[in-house]
């Protein structure tokens, strides 16, 4: 059973191991970059197994300064790390389904969710589309890997 839980940095030894294969890293990075983000803008979430963390990802609390399609109250979710050893048992399809009603608790203000994912990451647009994101069929040219969908989840009911 997937749960999703905030992780309080001072509790990184919880999420350390956890690792992507070297081919993914251009889209996600690693924990240790995760944790280097600056708190005052960037908070980090667990995707947790029974009770076990087998993910992480971030949510930018202000992701429209940066991104203009997003407004200003929205959020962003970031760097989506899903242990390479528990890739494909459709734990992340879970974990990003999750999202519609673990967030609006934490980020009552907040309308809409947004990401933008490589077009090279066929897999995780699969996912992001299975749990609920939609495809604003617009292309973000600015990514580090390359261009990349801009996709959203209305967080708001």
């Amino acid at each position: 059973m997937i749960t999703l839980a905030s992780l309080d940095r001072r509790n990184a030894d919880l999420v350390a191991d956890i690792s992507l294969r070297p081919d993914q890293l251009q889209f996600a990075g690693t924990v240790a970059e995760a944790l280097a983000e600056p708190e005052d803008r960037f908070d980090l979430h667990m995707i947790l197994e029974s009770g076990d963390p087998v993910g992480i990802f971030k949510i930018d609390r202000l992701y429209g300064t940066d991104y203009p399609f997003a407004g200003s109250g929205d959020l962003g979710l970031r760097a989506v790390i899903l242990d390479q050893r528990h890739q494909g048992r459709g734990l992340g399809k879970q974990a990003m389904a999750a999202l519609k009603t673990y967030l609006p608790p934490l980020y009552p203000a907040a309308g809409n969710l947004w990401l933008t994912v490589n077009l090279k990451n066929p897999v995780a647009v699969a996912v992001y589309r299975a749990a609920g994101f939609t495809d604003s069929g617009e292309i973000w040219p600015h990514g580090e890997a390359g261009p990349q969908h801009i996709m959203s989840l209305p967080l708001s009911v």
